[in-house]
């Protein structure tokens, strides 16, 4: 667990690696605006994993992004994620970088599956549990060719999820994959 100066347990991690992100999405022009093709990114990994919510997120010093977003309705709203959302029952753009578990896998670098939050104290204090009602996640980071991790793709749901070894495996691979068509997007062959 990661604790600040005064000890006191952090529930967001520490990134160090923030400004060598924004740089480089920066470079690649990414997470600033929707993208249809995340969008559909997105809705495919909805439909693989089974899960009611999917995002291709970028993670900036103070925020995230859902440069791709799929919601069971297929509405999105200009709100953020968080209180203002659940008041209104929409899913926004935006999420502040304390909010969710992508800045645990963007930091760690390793996917992430949790297929109870409540189980683990850490992630069952998150705003998300109690504002949005997320019981479940599973999310891996996209690492670029630079080395640099520059978001997530993740799947939620309202419901505990036994998403097991294959949701990992999946997850896995759908980054590797989109990770290489953002590759193909900066070598100018998309």
């Amino acid at each position: 667990m990661t604790y600040d100066p005064t000890g006191h347990l952090l529930l967001t991690p520490i990134d160090r690696e923030a400004p060598a992100r924004v740089r480089r999405l920066r470079e690649l022009g990414l997470g600033e605006q929707p993208d249809p093709a995340f969008d559909e990114f997105a809705h495919r990994l909805a439909e693989v994993t089974g899960a009611p919510y999917s995002m291709v997120n970028f993670i900036d010093e103070n925020r995230q992004f859902f440069a791709g977003l799929h919601t069971p309705a297929g509405t999105h709203t200009g709100t953020d994620l968080g209180a203002n959302a659940a008041g209104s029952g929409g899913v926004g753009r935006f999420m502040a970088r304390d909010h969710g578990y992508c800045p645990h896998v963007v930091v760690r670098r390793k996917a992430l599956v949790l297929e109870d939050v409540c189980d683990y104290p850490r992630f069952a204090g998150n705003p998300v549990v109690d504002e949005i009602g997320i019981r479940s996640y599973m999310g891996a980071p996209l690492i670029d060719r630079s080395g640099v991790a520059l978001g997530t793709i993740c799947v939620v749901d309202t419901d505990v999820r036994p998403w097991g070894r294959a949701g990992l495996e999946t997850i896995k691979a759908m980054a590797a994959e989109l990770v290489e068509q953002i590759h193909r997007r900066e070598d100018g062959l998309l």
